[in-house]
């Protein structure tokens, strides 16, 4: 079938389908293979680019599309500008748009200040090429949904053709060429307007990682490997083994000695690593100085804004088989550091970070070895002076861009964990989040998604506003309420500080669909609720003196219920190479849940592998 006919058949008959099974229907089939076939043989052979049509996730989406994409300018279309076919919701029409991806804008800037920056956006796209005057500047997808409507404002330039009167094929190959020049050429004009809009990572909620599972299924490699995605093995990576014999934070982050004589401090590659990520902050153009709070206490703070921050790499700390030593105890520092992280972002895109210091003032600011200390951690240069003088002030504190992951294994050799590591950490049963797949072993087809630092601290009301499936939290809070009212009164009980990173899982995820919003959810009680449930029968009780685990399972199977017994989205892992990347597993939380409750019918039960 011809551009023509295809675009023809698609429109015209997407308003019946929406009203169909999804499953297998030859509209979706239409749009996903041949509509993307015929793409790709319009499309020059010395290209690569990456052709992606959608007719929705499970369920139909009120605007289908097409998008063409280009690697090397632009890698999602939850970011960066890219060609794309729009269908519109009653099936009269197709644009053919220069769009950019809304998913980070909203994101980042909340839907209000994402329109704002899409308009500057679109006039400074426009006026780099002359051509984009013969494109409309408007869309009208005729959507009700929150999503469809993003659409209309997220274009450069765009051109409608009515399925009543679709322009014969010779005129839909020319625009679609001349649309792809444009794009080449904003990319080339515009080295920070195009992949650089929004970084195509996906944010974590927080900078804290433990990869759990049993040995050699790869879990230092898939830290190397997320550097290798984001920045280099010789500067964003740090790999430290952790030591049976370390029992207090000097074991990580240094310490002052008197052996020769006077002071001096030693120094350790943790804490040189942390200076390496402070380095690049100031590297990177942010600012880094003194703020005064309301309550007349200065402090360190990095400001910036979203732009200049997606040229941050983050900086990954690996401690290797971390559990060998006892964690709270040479963790305990930077385990009470972590929650005093603050993240500001005001309307104009802009944030301020602040946290406290990690490394104190008064042991950096010592006149034996301060300035000892300032070379051995490559500071000695004059372009860090103020940094330094700050650090003399204020202490050296967490910088932003610093993910710190260990590595977990759970046996006779190692120390468990305690709730206040496991609520300051997402954990990650790593055999159920990225399994090893021997069929994949020569040749892999899928990977992990590229992860970045948190970009938030505290959740927002007003941020939930660009969440298509949650615009009003009310989901979310039902959902945590119907959780932790089986969990009352045990030990295992949640608080403010849970419900603050539910919300922030919701926000980094951003779901689309109830789909989506429930494998944010069963993803959240893997990483959060569930490694903090074990015990025997007669601690595993709720108030009313029911089996906890089997209570808890039938709330979850009622709050699941769109993905409990089939499957749904996995957020961390897509396909290589492929036009729908989205890969599909089985309900986490059911899986694991049933496996604690077989080991409790031995005696006792843990989440961990």
């Amino acid at each position: 079938m011809s551009l023509r006919q295809l675009l023809t058949e698609i429109a015209g008959g997407w308003a019946k389908a929406k009203n169909e099974q999804f499953t297998g229907h030859p509209i979706a089939t239409l749009l996903r293979q041949e509509l993307v076939k015929a793409i790709k043989n319009t499309l020059p052979s010395t290209t690569n680019y990456l052709v992606k049509a959608s007719a929705g996730a499970g369920n139909w989406a009120d605007v289908p599309w097409l998008s063409i994409l280009n690697p090397s300018i632009t890698e999602s279309t939850q970011s960066g500008i890219y060609p794309v076919y729009l269908f519109r919701s009653d099936g009269s029409g197709v644009y053919l748009s220069l769009g950019f991806g809304t998913t980070e804008l909203k994101r980042q800037y909340g839907t209000a200040l994402a329109k704002q920056k899409a308009e500057e956006l679109r006039n400074s796209i426009r006026g780099l090429d002359k051509r984009l005057n013969n494109w409309d500047q408007r869309v009208d997808l005729r959507s009700n949904t929150t999503l469809g409507k993003s659409y209309e404002w997220a274009s450069a330039g765009a051109k409608f053709y009515p399925l009543e009167s679709m322009p014969d094929e010779i005129v839909l190959i020319s625009d679609l060429k001349e649309l792809l020049e444009v794009y080449a050429g904003v990319n080339l004009g515009t080295n920070n307007h195009s992949s650089k809009i929004v970084r195509d990572s996906q944010f974590l909620s927080k900078p804290f990682l433990l990869l759990a599972g049993i040995s050699g299924t790869g879990k230092t490699r898939f830290v190397r490997e997320q550097v290798k995605a984001t920045g280099s093995l010789s500067e964003t990576y740090c790999l430290t083994s952790v030591r049976p014999d370390w029992h207090e934070p000097s074991d990580l982050l240094g310490y002052v000695s008197r052996i020769k004589g006077k002071a001096e401090y030693v120094s350790t590659d943790v804490i040189a690593f942390l200076a390496k990520a402070w380095r690049a902050i100031v590297n990177n153009g942010f600012v880094v100085s003194q703020q005064v709070d309301d309550n007349g206490e200065s402090k360190l703070v990095v400001q910036g804004d979203s732009i200049v921050l997606n040229t941050a790499a983050p900086y990954w700390l690996c401690l290797d088989e971390m559990n060998l030593a006892p964690v709270e105890q040479y963790f305990a520092d930077y385990l009470s550091i972590i929650e005093t992280r603050q993240w500001y972002w005001d309307d104009s895109g802009k944030f301020t970070y602040g946290c406290d210091a990690l490394l104190s003032a008064s042991v950096i600011n010592h006149n034996d070895y301060s300035e000892q200390l300032r070379q051995q951690l490559g500071f000695e240069e004059a372009q860090y002076d103020s940094l330094w003088q700050l650090f003399c002030a204020h202490g050296i504190s967490i910088p932003f861009n610093l993910i710190v992951a260990g590595t977990v294994n759970m046996d006779e050799t190692t120390h468990g964990f305690s709730r206040k590591v496991i609520d300051r950490a997402l954990t990650f049963d790593f055999g159920e989040f990225f399994p090893n797949n021997i069929d994949e072993f020569f040749k892999a087809k899928s990977e992990p998604k590229k992860l970045s630092y948190p970009i938030y601290s505290q959740a927002e009301f007003g941020q939930f506003s660009s969440i298509t499936a949650d615009p009003a939290a009310e989901k979310a809070k039902a959902f945590f309420k119907a959780i932790n009212a089986v969990l009352q009164g045990t030990p295992f009980e949640l608080a403010f500080r849970a419900f603050n990173e539910l919300c922030l899982s919701v926000i980094s995820f951003a779901p689309e669909n109830d789909e989506q919003l429930a494998a944010v959810f069963d993803d959240f009680l893997m990483c959060k609720v569930l490694p903090r449930i074990e015990g025997d029968e007669d601690k595993l009780q709720t108030l009313k003196g029911e089996a906890l685990l089997q209570r808890f399972k039938d709330v979850i199977a009622n709050e699941l219920e769109s993905i409990w017994e089939g499957d749904r989205v996995d957020l961390l892992r897509q396909f290589i190479g492929s036009d729908d990347s989205v890969i599909k597993v089985k309900c986490r939380s059911k899986i694991k849940l049933e496996c604690m409750q077989t080991q409790l019918d031995s005696g006792f039960t843990s989440f961990w592998p």
